[in-house]
């Protein structure tokens, strides 16, 4: 955990940041606490591998209480990191032409294959073919073979 991530990229984190972080703090005012968890996990993420401390630091609770208010509410800090790294790869890939390693990069991957592990994970497909289909839909199957 202490070596550095290879695909740091200080410039690009530095361009994407403060425009994330704006519309985060928007989103986060009427939503509930699991939802703000994963709002400020969002913000963290930029670059970052953010741990259940980090987040507890900036909701001002303690570890233990950011635990229960969760489990309250059914899910857990590892489930939660997971799908903020989800929304925010889809977000990345449906509305940015940033490359595959930069995505992996501003979601706190340390390299771009454990990105494309989780992404084919999530979808079923690889995050550069789900970015393609995403922007190129093909025709519905529904009416194959219908007659």
């Amino acid at each position: 955990m202490v070596l550095p991530f290879v695909t740091y990229n200080a410039d690009l984190l530095a361009a994407v940041a403060p425009q994330l972080e704006a519309e985060l703090r928007e989103q986060l005012a009427q939503k509930t606490f699991s939802e703000q968890a994963k709002g400020i996990l969002k913000q963290l993420l930029a670059g970052q591998r953010p741990g259940i401390q980090d987040l507890a630091r900036e909701l001002h609770v303690s570890t233990r209480t950011l635990q229960r208010r969760l489990l309250q509410q059914g899910i857990s800090f590892q489930r939660l990191l997971e799908e903020a790294r989800r929304e925010l790869a889809r977000h990345y890939l449906l509305h940015s032409s940033l490359e595959l390693n930069e995505t992996a990069y501003l979601l706190g991957y340390e390299d771009a294959n454990s990105f494309f592990r989780a992404f084919q994970h999530w979808e079923g497909t690889s995050p550069g073919q789900w970015r393609m289909l995403q922007k190129n839909p093909r025709p519905s199957q529904t009416h194959v073979g219908a007659a």
